[in-house]
């Protein structure tokens, strides 16, 4: 018995030896996955929000996702400004660094040498002129009917982080989660997708980029998807390959968390149906829509100049800030932080057309463009990366012209221009917990009326 109980010990050190040295030389990539995953959570949310690493890793990653997640660790570099996050302890590393005015960036193996951020990017922070009213100033209007609304948990929901309601161009409600407020900058997920579409409408103004325009990269020439146009990838119905399932390892997840040039990767999809007959959901294609635009400059430096020069700063979006792959592109499916306040601004700006103040930012008529259903999607999606009060969408009674910017764990903004309303929702929602923003929306509509 005492032999057998040795052998039995010591195979049991041998396994647990092999099974550590596996996880450390060849981990799976499911383990790969999560740990560049909770390094850039944690450090988008510790070096642009400046939230504790503890509960961000406790709260962001952990509660609400994979229960492989919770045996994860983080450790926080300030000065290099980092954040390696291991499962186990040290298994599959993923790693994230920070630049000044570029946000974090996955980076895969330790490799800290990434280009460099760019003092022309600083986040320069708001006037605070609490005299004036939002959003020439940082004062309310208050209309105490939609402050009820969303003082409402039940209507607010579970994990909400922030909610702005601005009607006639002023916010006139407004609600912050327990540790967030209006200085907090909170991850817009796929609302990115949006501001990705307007960015490619200023680079139309600028006569740089057109709307019809195919063959649009080297790799594609002589090949079929040299017939895919820009509207094409725009509105979700380029025929290119993608699984945008966020469950395990997909080509969704291996592009945000694995993959060095995100764009590169989605251009090396395969055609799965015709340019432009079928809808299909695909962030690597916006994040090929960001690569387009950004090749329409002279320099990588001038590109990344671009958003905050062109967009932000002349709307006043002071905490916006787009983050980057390892190659330099702007990952415009997915990685926009901004405080609500200034998610709201870019809805007012969408509400006025493209206009801000006495400018015209966008080309008159691109928004118009933008919320125009797309045949392919059954009228659900629009031409420029919004969501559409179509067929689809009508269990709850929203104004026909209503359309949505919609991004992952429950962000939101809906946008009403027959009422000029829009309601920004920003949380962590996950999907499985049934929560529909839309019986927040329609309440609030339903007090306007």
């Amino acid at each position: 018995m005492r032999k057998l109980l040795k052998w039995l010990a010591g195979s049991a050190i041998v396994i647990v030896a092999s099974a550590a040295a596996w996880l450390a030389v060849a981990p799976p990539e499911l383990l790969r996955v999560g740990d560049a995953y909770a390094a850039k959570i944690v450090c988008s949310n510790v070096f642009l929000a400046d939230r504790d690493a503890a509960d961000v890793l406790a709260e962001d990653v952990q509660a609400p996702g994979h229960p492989l997640l919770r045996f994860i660790r983080v450790s926080v570099d300030e000065a290099r400004k980092s954040v390696t996050a291991r499962i186990f302890g040290f298994a599959a590393p993923g790693h994230a660094i920070y630049r000044e005015g570029l946000g974090c960036t996955t980076v895969a193996d330790g490799d800290f040498a990434a280009f460099p951020g760019n003092r022309q990017l600083r986040r320069r922070g708001a006037a605070g002129d609490e005299a004036k009213p939002w959003p020439e100033g940082e004062g309310l209007v208050t209309e105490p009917a939609l402050q009820s609304i969303v003082s409402n948990d039940q209507l607010a929901g579970p994990g909400f982080r922030a909610i702005v309601v601005v009607r006639n161009g002023r916010i006139v409600a407004e609600r912050y989660g327990e540790g967030f407020n209006r200085a907090t900058p909170l991850l817009g997920w796929s609302m990115t997708k949006t501001v990705t579409a307007a960015l490619v409408g200023l680079r139309v103004r600028d006569g740089q980029m057109a709307l019809d325009r195919g063959d649009l990269l080297p790799q594609w020439r002589n090949d079929p998807r040299s017939d895919i146009k820009l509207s094409d990838l725009l509105a979700m119905q380029s025929g290119l390959e993608f699984n945008e399932d966020y469950g395990s390892v997909t080509d969704v997840t291996r592009m945000l968390f694995l993959e060095g040039d995100m764009a590169g990767f989605a251009a090396a999809k395969p055609l799965s149906a015709t340019p432009g007959t079928q809808f299909s959901y695909s962030s690597g294609t916006s994040t090929l829509v960001s690569r387009l635009w950004m090749e329409t400059f002279g320099s990588t430096r001038e590109a990344l100049v671009f958003p905050r020069v062109a967009l932000f700063r002349p709307l006043g979006m002071s905490s916006a800030v787009l983050e980057p792959d390892a190659h330099g592109t702007f990952v415009g499916s997915s990685y926009m932080y901004a405080t609500a306040r200034d998610w709201a601004r870019f809805a007012l700006f969408l509400l006025r057309d493209g206009r801000w103040n006495d400018q015209q930012i966008l080309p008159e008529g691109f928004v118009d463009f933008m919320r125009t259903p797309t045949k392919a999607s059954n009228g659900v999606y629009g031409a420029g990366q919004v969501w559409i009060n179509g067929p689809g969408n009508k269990s709850i009674d929203l104004p026909d012209d209503a359309y949505w910017m919609q991004g992952h764990d429950g962000q939101t903004v809906l946008l009403v221009p027959s009422l000029d309303l829009a309601v920004v929702r920003l949380g962590l929602t996950p999907s499985s917990l049934g929560y529909d923003v839309r019986t927040l929306d329609a309440e609030i509509i339903k007090a306007i009326r």
